[in-house]
């Protein structure tokens, strides 16, 4: 079964830190522009960040530039989301996506994702 499965989410207090990484199984991402996005309770899946399969191109939400970095790992398919200054509006699911076309902000250009991994800023 071709899956991307997430990791790394939790409950953070305001202005702290949490890594999330995404690794491939069932197949292989490597060659895969991935992306990340994010859903909020009642609100609409919003993207975040991606990444070109090379990892020479990034794009980011305006929401989260200057505080989020993405970064990939080809030799072990991982993509990883690096989120510092976080507070309570980044709460919501996130989930990691793949698609073979190029790194994109679009959530219909992707075709496979995770399970989606919470993350909850709080006090």
């Amino acid at each position: 079964q071709v899956q991307l499965v997430e990791s790394g989410g939790g409950l953070v207090q305001p202005g702290g830190s949490l890594r999330l990484s995404c690794a491939a199984s069932g197949r292989t991402f490597s060659r895969y522009a991935k992306g990340w996005f994010r859903q909020a309770p009642g609100k609409e899946r919003d993207f975040v960040a991606a990444i070109s399969w090379t990892g020479g191109m990034t794009y980011y939400a305006d929401s989260v530039k200057g505080r989020f970095t993405i970064s990939r790992n080809n030799a072990k398919d991982t993509v990883a989301l690096q989120m510092n200054s976080l507070n309570p509006e980044d709460t919501a699911v996130y989930y990691c996506a793949a698609t073979a076309r190029p790194a994109s902000a679009s959530i219909t250009e992707y075709d496979y994702w995770g399970q989606g991994t919470q993350v909850t800023v709080s006090s």
